[in-house]
Formats: structure tokens, C-alpha cells, sequence
């Protein structure tokens, strides 16, 4: 999510750097609560009242004021097990800048870096995995589904956004979250491979939430023609 963020009268640069700091540390949290085999429902409902947390108090929050002042949670499709799936990373043959549309007056700019597959009710799927080029990169996963804009929000979803601190999680060989890249051991750099794909952790870029965020919104290549009743709904039922 490449958002040009602009901080409250109260919120400072310090805050910001807080609020991705706990971002990280919940998605890291909850890869080591699979990891040593917590039940995944279980471990969705404490991340989702920790991001509950953050946005009725932090300063940070992606809420606006009189939003803040009467929020009582997001909205959340129920959790659905069919919508983790396992999927194969590859690197992207072609990696060709794509301009997206952002939900300000100007298009943003990535470059593809790879390729997700995956299968949805015995559909092949696929989305492409963007590189953020801003100041140290990072891996970009929006998408839009048939559930846009009735349900979801209508500029789509994000899957992770790792300069941001959400992440995906790497399977090993059984299909199991591999354990951290750390040691000799290792292999050093990285090829891709499987990974989790969880819907139930899709969420809504920060302008769905107030306008001024201004945020790259999914583009046609990762629109799925399957609606995906998982994560976050539409905040806004007027949209």
C-alpha cells in the first residue's frame, strides 16, 4: 500500500513509525501462533481485536475524528477456512512497470515482481505481486473480487504489504509455516515457492476509511472474477 499519509494535527512521524511497528508485530504473532499449531480461528479473532485497538486509539488510526469517536470495531466477513490457501510464488518473467489508479488525482507506479497461483473451488487463479520502489521496497499483493463494491470496498483489497509490516507467510515442504530465515543453513536469497494465501486476512487499503489518505487501488489484472467472502468488509455502507 504506497499511501502518501498525511498526519493528523495530533499525530507525528513517530507515531507513524509506532503504528507499523505494532503492524508487524501482530502479523509476526500470528505466524508463530500457526507455527506451533494454534487454532486458526482463534488466532484471527486476537489479531483482528488488536487492529481494533489501533484504530479506536492510536493516533495513527486510518480513522477520521467523528469515525473515531463512534467506532465499535470493523466490519469482517466470518471466517472461512475454505479461503486459506496454499499458493506458489514465482518471480515474475516480465517485470514491466504498471501504472495503477490510486484513489487521488494521480496514478502510482510499481513494477510486477512476481506471480501468485492458486485454486478457489476448482478454479486456477492468479495475481500479480508488485515491488513498491519507494526507499528500501517491498512487496505489494492488492486485489478485487465479485464482492466489489457491494460488500468490499470498491477500490479492492490488500493481501499484504510488506514496507507497511503485513507480510505473507513461507510454507515448507509439508505445507507447514516455515520457521524464520536465520543461520548458515539458510539459502540465501529467495526463489519464491509456497505460501499462505489467507483471504481471512484481506483488508482495506486506509481510504476506505477517510479521504485523506490517498492509495493505490487494484488493478484489472487482480480482479477476480470469484467473490472472496473473507477479511474486511466495506467500513462504509454509502459507498
Amino acid at each position: 500500500m504506497d499511501e502518501s499519509e498525511h498526519a493528523t494535527a495530533t499525530a507525528t512521524w513517530l507515531d507513524l513509525y509506532d503504528y507499523r511497528r505494532r503492524v508487524a508485530e501482530m502479523y509476526r504473532r500470528r505466524a508463530e501462533a500457526l507455527r506451533v499449531g494454534q487454532d486458526e480461528a482463534d488466532t484471527q479473532a486476537r489479531f483482528r481485536a488488536a487492529k481494533d485497538a489501533l484504530f479506536a486509539h492510536h493516533p495513527q488510526s486510518a480513522l477520521g475524528p467523528d469515525d473515531r469517536a463512534h467506532f465499535t470495531g470493523l466490519r469482517y466477513f466470518a471466517y472461512n477456512p475454505a479461503l486459506r490457501q496454499e499458493a506458489t510464488l514465482a518471480p515474475e518473467t516480465d517485470p514491466a512497470d504498471q501504472e495503477m489508479e490510486a484513489s487521488g488525482p494521480h496514478t502510482m507506479r510499481f513494477h510486477r515482481a512476481g506471480r501468485v497461483r492458486f485454486t478457489i473451488e476448482g478454479t486456477p487463479l492468479e495475481l500479480i505481486v508488485y515491488w513498491i520502489d519507494v526507499y528500501g521496497g517491498g512487496l505489494f499483493l492488492p486485489f478485487r473480487d465479485a464482492t466489489c463494491p457491494a460488500e468490499s470496498y470498491g477500490g479492492g483489497r490488500y493481501l499484504f504489504d510488506t514496507v507497511k509490516g503485513s507480510d505473507f507467510i513461507p510454507l515448507d515442504a509439508a505445507g507447514a509455516p516455515a520457521p524464520p530465515a536465520a543461520g548458515a543453513a539458510t539459502p540465501i536469497g529467495y526463489a519464491g515457492g509456497r505460501i499462505l494465501l489467507d483471504f481471512n486476512y484481506a483488508y482495506n487499503p486506509s481510504c476506505a476509511y477517510d479521504p485523506r489518505w490517498v492509495c493505490p487501488l487494484a488493478p484489472n489484472e487482480n480482479r477476480l472474477a470469484v467473490a472472496i467472502r473473507a477479511g474486511e468488509r466495506k467500513y462504509h455502507e454509502d459507498e
